[in-house]
């Protein structure tokens, strides 16, 4: 049998649950009229080097020297600006507004594109300094290593851009990667097989101003990561596939000290980066614990 139910009006049952009538206030409506407390000038004691907003989530376009060549993929954005001592506050709305503007003109994020936001987030926001960060999955076609039967990887890039107008500009540019890594110690003492683990690479670089950047640093960064572990991970494998993986991995045993010489070497060697960062953290297959390892270094 249905049951029937004998409801109030919309509006009843919203003031029967605590709803109320809207109070008429008596505050200016009108933007104009409005006190702009940011603006309020005074002595506030302190410069501040860093004011905006974090978490930004954002739809974005990015160009890659791997396949997809270009992908829309999702960004996490802050900006920031520095705040003279007579300011009270900015006007964060700004920020998310130049977001919109540049998402309107259809811009693909790059080094020279977000140049561009820096500094013109600094002359809107009427202060000496800016910063934009992002990061966002970046996917790429990866072919297994006997049948090449193809399939999407991804990797987290992370890129920041500050502008001075005094000093110009400064960037990094990250990633974080995952690989396979065998270890040597278990291969040394065991009669047979080695444990294995999937290990995460995390490298942040310095960009050199007056070096001439790659065409796509995401890959020379990727590259840097996955030769110098034991192995690459892939999306795809068939058996042959994942004989020859497993093969190579035991071919080359890895420490995650082992891991990050080898990839500061790369980045060493690589003209357009002036300073680095590099994590290696396995997830211990025999362990209950991590093993992690931390190097920087400095070329000047």
């Amino acid at each position: 049998m249905e049951r029937k139910l004998h409801l109030p009006a919309k509006p009843e049952r919203h003031r029967r649950f605590g709803s109320v009538e809207a109070v008429k206030g008596i505050k200016p409506t009108d933007k104009e009229q409005m006190k702009d407390i940011q603006n309020t000038p005074n002595d506030y004691f302190f410069d501040i080097d860093h004011v905006g907003v974090s978490n930004v989530s954002h739809p974005i376009l990015i160009a890659s020297s791997l396949k997809p060549f270009t992908q829309t993929t999702i960004g996490t954005f802050s900006f920031t600006t520095s705040l003279a001592r007579d300011r009270k506050g900015i006007n964060m709305s700004r920020l998310t507004e130049q977001l919109q503007r540049y998402y309107e003109a259809n811009w693909t994020v790059d080094f020279h594109t977000l140049k561009d936001f820096a500094k013109d987030l600094a002359d809107n926001m009427e202060q000496q300094s800016a910063s934009v960060s992002v990061s966002f999955p970046w996917y790429f076609e990866r072919l297994s290593p006997e049948t090449k039967l193809s399939g999407l990887m991804h990797a987290d890039i992370h890129m920041t851009v500050s502008y001075h107008e005094n000093k110009g500009f400064s960037q990094t540019a990250g990633i974080t990667a995952h690989v396979t890594t065998l270890c040597p110690c278990s291969k040394e003492i065991s009669e047979y097989s080695a444990h294995n683990q999937r290990g995460i690479i995390k490298i942040t670089a310095h960009i050199d101003a007056q070096a001439e950047m790659p065409e796509d640093f995401k890959s020379e960064l990727l590259a840097a990561a996955e030769t110098n572990a034991s192995a690459k991970l892939h999306p795809v494998l068939k058996r042959p596939d994942e004989k020859r993986v497993t093969e190579q991995a035991y071919e080359n045993p890895r420490f995650v000290e082992d891991v990050i010489r080898l990839t500061a070497a790369d980045l060493y060697e690589m003209d357009w980066i002036s300073a680095f960062e590099i994590e290696c953290r396995n997830e211990e297959s025999i362990h209950l614990h991590d093993a992690v390892a931390r190097l920087s270094f400095s070329k000047c």
